[in-house]
């Protein structure tokens, strides 16, 4: 991830930032000129691919601008992690540093990350849980396992706090990063014994540019698809869809503010 943000200089440091954005540039315009050319040369079906992969070479062009564009913003100086941290904490860390400094340079406005991944067999002695996390979601409704995954649930959310009170410190123009954001917070099931994926628990955080007011419990009518608070976000962020998954609109309580 840090590669892809700030290429392999090693740091963050201002001069090799700029020292990759020139080797960057002159990379992408030789890739353009080969391109041209190409075009000419091939049928529809194959245009149509190498459409798509000038529009991932045009991304790139357009987070290289944006990079450029904050040239001149003093980011934090981070070295280049050596390998993954063996620590889940320091893991953990490391990947909301590298989110809040592509946040702060403006790489990208869109992130999506998984703090456990499903079937997960780790354990959390550093919490009191010598078990296997997967294992235990299979509960069987006894109490004393419940207990154990309502545990590790609350280490979870009280790390991903954390990252959140870092996006409120952190300036961003007229307000801070939490200011001008929106972090959806949840799961795909609600019961994960059942592997019930009804009446799902969501946590929305960030004010998106002041667009929606924080600080509710709002309980949604029975069987409202969890993809109606995408369509909802995405007209927040100025991109209107009619439909995303299995959507019936929006809602209301979000997009009326």
């Amino acid at each position: 991830m840090f590669e892809k943000l700030f290429g392999d200089s090693g740091s963050t440091e201002r001069k090799a930032r700029e020292a990759r954005l020139r080797q960057q540039g002159s990379i992408l315009d030789s890739v353009n000129e080969k391109l041209i050319g190409l075009r000419h040369d091939l049928g529809a079906g194959d245009q149509r691919r190498l459409e798509e992969y000038t529009e991932s070479v045009r991304d790139v062009e357009r987070r290289v601008q944006r990079a450029e564009e904050q040239s001149d913003l003093e980011l934090p100086t981070m070295d280049q992690p050596q390998g993954v941290p063996p620590v889940f904490e320091d893991h953990l860390a490391l990947m909301f540093d590298l989110q809040l400094l592509a946040f702060q340079s403006d790489l990208t406005r869109v992130v999506s990350f998984m703090i456990s991944k499903e079937q997960s067999a780790r354990p959390y002695p550093q919490i009191g849980i010598p078990e296997a996390h997967h294992p235990l979601s299979h509960h069987g409704d006894d109490p004393a396992l419940i207990e154990r995954m309502s545990k590790i649930n609350t280490y979870h959310t009280e790390l991903f706090a954390k990252y959140v009170e870092r996006l409120r410190k952190t300036q961003d123009g007229d307000g801070t990063l939490l200011d001008h954001s929106m972090i959806i917070y949840g799961s795909g099931l609600a019961d994960g014994d059942r592997h019930d994926h009804n009446n799902l628990p969501a946590l929305l955080a960030g004010r998106a540019g002041g667009s929606v007011t924080p600080g509710r419990h709002v309980r949604s009518p029975k069987e409202t698809p969890m993809a109606n608070l995408f369509v909802s976000m995405l007209d927040r962020m100025g991109v209107p869809v009619e439909t995303f998954g299995d959507s019936k609109g929006k809602l209301g309580y979000l997009s009326n503010l």
